[in-house]
């Protein structure tokens, strides 16, 4: 079984993030590009329900379909998961639509990917906000954090959409997906 481990630390601008990460002597992995996710559910929302959530991703000309299972209790969000690469994200969609399934919340970021020791870092802008996503083994991610000067204090266990539901809430907006102004009617 795959087993996601993974934090959130927000930052005041992907340029002030971009350069914490090159100053821990991080390597490019990916360069920035927007990745368009959407998630899916059956009509009685199975999914949720179960905690889980089903991911179709467009990621700078790939796509990949994501099983996430619950979130565990813990300092950092850890959760089963599976993925594979799919040749369109359209059809499958289309597929996964005709079986059932529809699109229920939808969210974008521009992802740069870095990678330090055994950490992944994606540098992702959102419409909500930047973030420095921290993915790999559990003491890895820790001694990352603390490289950047943070502490379990600042870790974001939250989804991007908790994150954008809140946003969203305290501000008195209204949208029911996370996505660009310049691309919302898209």
């Amino acid at each position: 079984m795959a087993i996601e481990r993974e934090i959130k630390l927000r930052y005041d601008s992907a340029a002030d993030a971009r350069a914490k990460v090159l100053a821990l002597g991080a390597t490019i992995l990916r360069g920035r590009r927007l990745q368009e996710d959407c998630l899916l559910d059956t009509d009685d929302e199975r999914l949720r329900r179960a905690r889980s959530v089903l991911r179709v991703r467009s990621d700078g000309g790939r796509s990949l379909l994501t099983f996430k299972g619950p979130v565990q209790a813990g300092p950092l969000k850890i959760r089963e998961e599976h993925e594979t690469v799919v040749t369109d994200a359209e059809t499958l969609l289309t597929i996964l639509r005709e079986i059932g399934l529809h699109v229920w919340f939808r969210y974008e970021k521009y992802r740069e990917e870095f990678c330090a020791e055994d950490v992944v870092i994606a540098v992702d802008e959102t419409p909500v906000g930047t973030f420095i996503e921290l993915e790999g083994g559990e003491p890895a991610i820790h001694r990352t954090a603390r490289a950047l000067g943070r502490t379990a204090a600042d870790y974001i266990t939250d989804s991007y959409r908790l994150l954008f539901l809140q946003h969203r809430d305290a501000l008195g907006l209204t949208g029911s997906d996370m996505v660009f102004a310049s691309r919302a009617g898209e």
